[in-house]
């Protein structure tokens, strides 16, 4: 049968018997980050499905899936579609490929998961499936860990990027699939096996990645070279460079992990005290009224600065310098500057160069971790 046979068989299939009503509803803070995109760019005055439309909210996931399992980022979920707009996405399912970005992909299948067990609907099943056949599909080769977005269209796609917790988001739902049986008992054996096996191998890529800095373990780069597993470029106001607010999500998944190793302890505990050196205090960042403008990805009515604020403390830049930790920060055209004041306004608002991130992690999930772990260093 052939793809689009496939998805129309899908499309007509007739709903089994739901399965147990207890199962919760399933949560959309998984779209937070594609919501927040989408309405940048079109504005947030659109009727939308109440959280509790799980069905309909699952039926715009599946016009949305590619013919090979995968998503485009950045639609809203719960968007009311009109009749032409469905026949766009109808036309778009005939296509493949998708983009983990923005925590993309990943989300899709594991909320489909869900609707199934709501709803009994196989259609929901067979997509989360597809979304799962196209994540292991897209497990990059040699280290592990997964791309961007596939076809490539853009020279960051193919690098294995840990960026908007794409590898480490991916690990941390494929471990739903082989943990959650209930949820997941529609995968079958050899399948939790193919999937285990990809944990095991990104669990591996994320300890090769970690940068070592005189031999000390320190964060994680937002993407790296597939073949030479060094830090890379991602758009081109992202240097190579350790990411702060990425390395945040990468621990919190070693965290999960049940009965980790030594190594990963070592990766955790040593990406924890990187992040407390590195940690900017007497500084802040403050936002102000300034004339609306309107950019091509966002609009804004105010304006940001870095104010000194001698009592100020839990503030991290967004990047740091692979060698000596030096706030790495850029323009557009890929140029490093020293002061925040040097980006342009349309990137000071539109991206999050400095921000708490780490601030939870360090009060109060690591420590009660840690109460619960050694390291072997």
């Amino acid at each position: 049968m052939s793809a689009r046979a496939l998805a129309i068989a899908l499309l007509l299939a007739p709903p089994s018997v739901a399965a147990a009503p207890s199962t919760p509803l399933p949560s959309l803070a998984g779209f937070e980050d594609a919501i927040h995109h989408w309405r940048n760019v079109h504005g947030d005055k659109y009727p939308r499905h109440a959280p509790d439309e799980v069905a309909k909210i699952a039926d715009n996931i599946l016009r949305y899936q590619r013919m090979d399992g995968g998503w485009v980022e950045n639609q809203d979920p719960a968007r009311i579609l009109d009749d032409a707009e469905k026949v766009r996405f109808d036309q778009e399912a005939r296509t493949s490929g998708g983009s983990f970005d923005n925590r993309n992909i990943y989300t899709q299948l594991d909320y489909l998961a869900t609707a199934y067990a709501i709803t009994g609907d196989a259609r929901y099943r067979d997509g989360s499936l597809k979304g799962l056949a196209f994540t292991l599909e897209q497990q990059i080769p040699g280290c592990g860990g997964w791309p961007h977005t596939v076809p490539a269209t853009q020279p960051y796609h193919p690098h294995i990027t840990i960026a908007d917790d794409v590898t480490a988001g991916v690990l941390g739902t494929l471990r739903k699939v082989v943990s959650d049986t209930r949820r997941y008992a529609f995968v079958d054996a050899a399948l939790r096996a193919r999937v285990q096996s990809a944990i095991d191998k990104g669990d591996a890529c994320l300890l090769t990645l970690q940068v070592r800095q005189g031999g000390t373990l320190a964060g994680w780069a937002g993407q790296y070279d597939a073949r030479t597993l060094l830090p890379a470029q991602g758009r081109k106001f992202e240097l190579p460079s350790i990411a702060g607010q990425e390395t945040v999500g990468v621990v919190r998944y070693l965290m999960s992990i049940p009965d980790p190793s030594p190594a990963v302890v070592a990766a955790v505990d040593g990406a924890v005290d990187w992040l407390r050196k590195v940690e900017i205090t007497g500084w802040r960042i403050e936002t102000f009224e300034a004339p609306a403008e309107q950019f091509q990805y966002h609009s804004s009515a105010k304006d940001r600065r870095l104010v000194a604020d001698p009592s100020a403390t839990g503030l991290w830049a967004r990047f740091y310098d692979v060698k000596d930790s030096s706030v790495v920060l850029a323009t557009r055209d890929s140029q490093r500057v020293a002061r925040y004041e040097d980006i342009p306004r349309e990137r000071r608002t539109g991206y999050e160069w400095y921000g708490s991130w780490p601030k939870r992690l360090l009060s109060k999930e690591y420590p009660q971790w840690k109460s619960q772990h050694t390291s072997s260093k």
